[in-house]
């Protein structure tokens, strides 16, 4: 860790490498481009990588909020020190799907919380922390190695419950959902396929397209042959 890289450093670095043309790039792919500094994701993890695990830093840049240094703070926080009140403190700060995925795949998924904060967040309206809760599942299910199947089965009523909302940041995140759990053995992917057909049993024009498009994935030669099928 650097102790003379701080908060005023990393945002002087970011005003530096600023890109116009990025931010429109962003907007293209629907990122909130409101407080967006236009610097790229291998140049922050450069700058985290500088930083170091940092807890009073990250929450710095958390408060300064751009879309960058939520980033960069979620990368540097030390999971070990996050509480559950931070972590609703900040998803309910989720303005952009871009922040929400890499504040759960860089840090949530690492706090003794994780699996909590997604039965509480499913049921919440707000939809970038429904979305966390969906996103969640997709990393936990691909970075919980030795986490049982029972894990993620208790997630199928959730998606299922869920199916029906029609939010493309939602929808998307049950999708994911559904597919990382289906592609992570054998047996789950059986069940996910199982559960994919449930869901397009539904009247709901969202819930038919998350189970079509996952069981156009989960059906497929390349997973059957990924889970020895």
């Amino acid at each position: 860790m650097d102790i003379t890289y701080g908060c005023l450093e990393i945002i002087e670095e970011l005003q530096l490498l600023s890109n116009p043309e990025d931010v429109a790039g962003m907007a293209r792919f629907g990122i909130n481009t409101d407080k967006t500094f236009g610097v790229r994701m291998p140049q922050l993890r450069r700058i985290a990588r500088k930083a170091g695990k940092n807890h009073e830093l990250a929450h710095k840049l958390w408060n300064y909020g751009y879309k960058e240094t939520m980033i960069i703070a979620s990368i540097i926080e030390d999971p070990k020190l996050v509480t559950a009140e931070q972590m609703d403190a900040w998803a309910v700060e989720f303005n952009s799907w871009d922040i929400c995925d890499q504040c759960c795949m860089n840090l949530f998924r690492k706090t003794d919380y994780a699996y909590s904060k997604i039965f509480e967040w499913s049921t919440r309206e707000e939809k970038f922390v429904k979305r966390a809760a969906f996103t969640l599942i997709a990393v936990l299910a691909v970075h919980d190695k030795q986490a049982a199947d029972e894990k993620f089965e208790q997630f199928f009523p959730l998606i299922v419950r869920e199916s029906t909302d029609n939010r493309k940041y939602v929808k998307k995140a049950v999708n994911w959902a559904l597919r990382h759990i289906g592609k992570k053995n054998k047996l789950l992917n059986e069940k996910a396929i199982n559960v994919a057909e449930e869901i397009y049993r539904i009247d709901s024009k969202s819930a038919k397209w998350i189970a079509k498009d996952a069981l156009r994935e989960l059906k497929s030669e390349k997973v059957k042959k990924r889970v020895g099928i």
